[in-house]
């Protein structure tokens, strides 16, 4: 699939003011889904009047944790994935109806399925944490000075898309994880 992706050109910074689908690539982990939430606002004023839609990673199940207003949540079900856990070509296929033009991958650990819905989406900005997964999955990668610090990572990746885009929306500065 690597080898196969075409990369288009992207008018930078001007299809990122502009996109009507973005796809939200969440994390697999419970501690990283619940610093996501607390960035949907963010992500949601950076991109207004755009739709979102949060795809989880295969076995995760988001009922509990994120909100049902305003998002629509995909999370494949075994049937739609292959034995090794990619998703298969009528559940890509399902994705690609949905004509996202942006996707958000969020998921910082090595997830194949996330890769793979990756590279189904060449025409796409995609969008991702510098020194992760790179070229070709990604054609925009936005370079922070934090390694480990999940909260701190995805501030600064939505304080640069809001630079970018020209909003001011509010970031959470907060280190507490119930709010």
């Amino acid at each position: 699939m690597k080898k196969k992706i075409e990369q288009r050109p992207i008018n930078f910074p001007d299809d990122l003011k502009t996109p009507k689908r973005i796809l939200i690539c969440l994390p697999s982990s419970l501690r990283e889904l619940t610093l996501v939430k607390q960035f949907l606002p963010t992500i949601t004023s950076i991109f207004k009047p755009a739709d979102l839609t949060l795809l989880a990673v295969p076995g995760v199940k988001l009922a509990d944790i994120y909100p049902r207003k305003g998002f629509q949540i995909l999370t494949p079900s075994p049937d739609q994935l292959t034995w090794t856990g990619l998703p298969k070509k009528s559940y890509i296929q399902m994705l690609q109806g949905y004509n996202f033009d942006m996707l958000l991958d969020l998921n910082f650990a090595p997830s194949i399925f996330t890769s793979a819905v990756l590279l189904n989406f060449p025409q796409a900005i995609r969008v991702g944490r510098g020194n992760h997964r790179g070229n070709p999955y990604y054609n925009l990668e936005i370079k922070t000075k934090y390694l480990r610090d999940e909260r701190n990572i995805y501030r600064s990746l939505l304080e640069t898309l809001a630079l970018i885009t020209n909003k001011q929306p509010e970031i959470p500065r907060t280190n507490n994880l119930s709010s």
